[in-house]
């Protein structure tokens, strides 16, 4: 496990590094999820570093993570945006995974939108529906702020008793009618992956009051909550769980979903952008 000194070090290196090469600090940031991407293609005054160029920063690994971290801006708000996520599934550990959320905290940002794609288990939900998360299910059998807490970056024992901040959900909400969007709201429910869930999990899932699961989010969501940013998460049901209906799963149809939905998806985070 890396020491608190050594990751503080490598944080401080990533965060020297990138402003010298970008041109004003962000406000808010944002994590496009799989086949979300086209939302940072629509940045203006766009700065794009790859992240094999970033000091300390893994590799993006899965299709339809693009691998960069964009900065620019919507209508005058500074955001910097990942263009691609790290899973633990990946292989990556857990302080792996979050640590460009830790890079956004020392770049004095102070809000984070999480997106994800995510297979439906309400059976509401259809592929193609936005959802906003409400609140998550930690089921990964890990968790990012295990071990020597760095006080400068958080406390000890974070409250999440409002994980998803609900001032924004109301203005999410709000903006979703305004654009004509059906914006439904859902636990997340997350796992470590990479296989896709077994019928039987889907079932134990739905009891224990999950609406969609994935691999992904709630690493990023603890370690902004811990750090003291506000945070939205919004999930793109790409397919419908195992045994929802009669079909396999594939990542293929996740991302055909993602596409399909793209210019719709872009809209509502760009108009959310401008109010968070």
């Amino acid at each position: 496990m890396i020491s608190k000194k050594g990751y503080s070090v490598k944080l401080e290196e990533v965060r020297k590094y990138l402003m010298e090469s970008v041109t004003g600090l962000p406000e808010l940031g944002v994590i496009l999820g799989s086949g979300l991407g086209a939302f940072a293609d629509h940045l203006l005054e766009k700065q794009v570093i790859a992240y094999k160029d970033i000091p300390h920063f893994p590799a993006s690994t899965v299709e339809g993570h693009a691998g960069q971290l964009v900065f620019g801006n919507v209508d005058g708000r500074r955001v910097v945006v990942m263009q691609g996520r790290f899973h633990y599934y990946e292989g990556y550990t857990m302080h792996e995974v979050i640590f460009p959320v830790r890079v956004m905290q020392v770049l004095g940002v102070s809000g984070l939108v999480v997106t994800n794609a995510a297979g439906g288990i309400n059976p509401a939900f259809q592929p193609g529906d936005l959802i906003l998360i409400k609140d998550h299910l930690n089921l990964m059998g890990v968790n990012p702020l295990r071990g020597a807490n760095l006080s400068s970056l958080g406390p000890r024992f974070p409250d999440l008793s409002e994980a998803y901040n609900w001032d924004w959900r109301q203005k999410a909400l709000v903006i979703a009618r305004e654009l004509g969007i059906n914006l439904q709201e859902g636990v997340y429910a997350a796992l470590s992956g990479p296989n896709y869930e077994t019928p039987a999990e889907i079932r134990f899932l739905r009891t224990i009051g999950a609406d969609m699961v994935g691999m992904s989010t709630v690493p990023e969501v603890l370690a902004a909550n811990h750090g003291g940013m506000r945070v939205l998460g919004i999930s793109c049901v790409t397919n419908m769980a195992a045994g929802i209906l009669k079909q396999k799963l594939s990542h293929v149809e996740v991302m055909e979903t993602a596409g399909r939905i793209e210019k719709q998806f872009v809209h509502f985070v760009q108009a959310l952008v401008k109010v968070l």
